[in-house]
């Protein structure tokens, strides 16, 4: 895909040509790039931009960890063939990191330490000059201990000063057919902190996401508390979930559950964060 202007901008100079022409600039002080690569809006106008900046000197790198959903591999490749990047699949198991089996609280700062540790590596094996990511502001406002490895890693994140409603509008303007594509944190995020993660509980959260996808329900989230699966969807989507719940919990349970809720929170990120960043604005007794 190269770089251009939607039909429906063409010709009309907009903000979003401002932003992009300065992330550009930025890209620009290096010469060649290996793209963290999702799939997802962030990383795609990375991954486009990165292929305008440098040619054939860019590659987008998806790396299984073990730990996606379901197709998110294909979508990504499918992705890098609309922008016209060079693509590949590298596979990682962060389960041999004690402190991601354990879940630990800075489990994401291990993760991305071994996962950006692999991009780096490739990097200086291809001779390029930075590992790039689709870091926005807004991934700035939560608890992301994983940014921590990024700076210590040297990874370029040249969308740092675009909120992702911004990254959004920037994707639309290059028109990128994932622009409204919605977030999907890696299936390590659906356990409770200090939980034993496998790679058998993980296929069972991907086979019970699935399940519900499959009757029609576009965005869900299953989060693993041991027996219970608490499931976060959309509001809107409640009414599906409730015509179709004996189905959900018949093969919820067939899959090993033993509870089945829906979380009247609906559908949000970091709901995993909530007790431990209590947990620690709570104040001590001490005197």
């Amino acid at each position: 895909m190269s770089i251009r202007l939607t039909k429906e901008t063409a010709g009309n100079y907009c903000p979003q040509d401002i932003e992009l022409e300065r992330v550009l600039a930025h890209m620009r002080s290096h010469s060649s790039a290996v793209i963290a690569f999702s799939g997802g809006a962030d990383s795609s106008v990375v991954a486009a931009l990165a292929k305008r900046a440098f040619g054939d000197a860019t590659v987008a790198v998806t790396v299984d960890n073990g730990a996606l959903h379901h197709g998110e591999v294909e979508h990504a490749a499918a992705i890098a063939n609309e922008i016209g990047i060079h693509h590949i699949v590298i596979t990682l198991n962060p389960l041999t990191v004690l402190e991601v089996k354990q879940n630990d609280p800075e489990r994401c700062y291990y993760c991305k330490k071994l996962v950006f540790g692999a991009l780096r590596d490739l990097a200086d094996e291809l001779h390029f000059t930075a590992v790039m990511d689709g870091t926005n502001a807004s991934d700035l406002n939560g608890y992301r201990p994983g940014l921590k490895a990024l700076r210590e890693l040297g990874v370029v994140s040249p969308l740092l000063d675009l909120t992702k409603d911004e990254v959004r509008m920037v994707a639309r303007r290059l028109g990128l057919s994932n622009a409204d594509a919605p977030s999907a944190a890696c299936l390590f995020t659906s356990f409770p902190y200090g939980t034993i993660i496998t790679g058998e509980r993980i296929e069972r959260l991907r086979e019970a996401e699935r399940a519900l996808k499959a009757i029609g329900i576009a965005q869900v989230k299953i989060r693993d508390h041991n027996h219970f699966a608490r499931i976060e969807v959309d509001r809107e989507e409640a009414g599906k979930v409730l015509t179709h719940s004996s189905a959900i919990t018949d093969k919820l349970l067939e899959l090993g559950f033993t509870y089945v809720t829906l979380d009247l929170q609906w559908l949000r990120s970091g709901s995993m964060d909530i007790a431990l960043i209590s947990a620690r604005q709570e104040p001590t007794n001490e005197r």
